[in-house]
């Protein structure tokens, strides 16, 4: 495979993620920018310009009409997605780690660190489509069922719930109009690093420090698959025409001595979403990679890493030929 190299960041990447259709692409790092692409060619589209801090996470609706962005400034900001057109502005007590509309664009969930005496926690706000003045009352406000400040949080299938996962590495799994905690489940070694939802929200893959990836199933949280990297995994994601998940990951020069068998492993490793073998590896950063994102269609996925590098990556038509051996 050979990737574009899209160079519009000056620090490292922290999330990057597809739109729903998959033309789009969009990068946030802690440069305070975030960059809109066309994913077929790597041409840039466009900047959201106005975070006063390192953006940390980023999303778009199902229309591509809307794009939701949170950062270390406290703020969450909403932007006319064609125009970068500022539409509101939502001020949170810390910075803002994750953001993610629902499937059905109606609510967006934010999920906040824990700082200077704030406690962390899961804000939903309702979404008014119809207009740019946004309520900036929340809808709930979602507290640690753990002790622990949450990390990521998505939303599972129509809507029902949300999944947390923590810094302790449990997960919650929240009925978030009653403000109840229906499960908790331990699940990493250590903070977990990411989340992605599988398309209609039945399971869905965490990433951990404690080197695994792993595979949940969303209405019980029960375990269903442990990939294990030799490296602190940042990301991971599934493929949705092959049977595959992707792990990214790598232990940052600072954290390791010249002597760690550990040090480097800067790849995307492939492994067998079933029989959770490793199956190939793509290699080309030159520090950790700490985001991941497969294309929707699956023909291709890109990678985000320390270095401010974004990597899109269009599968070779061997790919799409793969067999397993059983």
């Amino acid at each position: 495979m050979r990737p574009f190299l899209l160079q519009g960041h000056e620090r490292s990447l922290t999330q990057i993620k597809y739109n729903f259709d998959g033309d789009l692409l969009m990068t946030v790092g802690k440069d305070k920018v975030a960059n809109l692409w066309y994913s077929h060619n790597g041409e840039h589209i466009g900047s959201y310009v106005g975070h006063q801090g390192a953006l940390w996470s980023i999303d778009c609706n199902k229309t591509s009409t809307l794009v939701i962005t949170g950062a270390a400034d406290n703020t969450a900001r909403l932007w006319h997605a064609e125009t970068g057109l500022l539409l509101h502005t939502w001020e949170l007590p810390t910075a803002v780690k994750r953001v993610e509309f629902s499937h059905d664009d109606q609510y967006v969930l934010m999920v906040t660190e824990e700082r200077m005496g704030h406690k962390s926690g899961i804000y939903v706000f309702a979404i008014d489509n119809s207009t740019p003045e946004q309520s900036n009352e929340p809808v709930v406000i979602l507290r640690s069922s753990t002790g622990s400040k949450p990390t990521v949080a998505a939303w599972g299938y129509l809507d029902r719930h949300i999944v947390a996962g923590h810094e302790d590495g449990s997960l919650s799994l929240y009925d978030w109009r009653n403000e109840e905690v229906v499960h908790r489940a331990p699940a990493h070694d250590g903070v977990i690093t990411d989340m992605q939802m599988w398309k209609d929200g039945s399971y869905f893959i965490t990433s951990g420090r404690d080197m695994t990836a792993r595979l949940f199933e969303t209405t019980t949280l029960n375990p269903l698959k442990l990939y294990k990297s030799d490296a602190p995994v940042n990301s991971a994601a599934m493929t949705p025409t092959q049977d595959l998940v992707i792990l990214g990951g790598g232990q940052a020069a600072s954290e390791v001595t010249t002597t760690s068998s550990r040090q480097g492993k800067f790849e995307s490793r492939f492994f067998h979403k079933v029989f959770e073998d490793e199956v190939g590896r793509s290699r080309g950063h030159f520090g950790p990679i700490n985001t991941l994102a497969v294309q929707p269609d699956g023909k291709g996925f890109a990678s985000g890493g320390e270095d401010g590098l974004v990597r899109v990556h269009h599968f070779d038509p061997d790919y799409f030929k793969f067999k397993y051996d059983y």
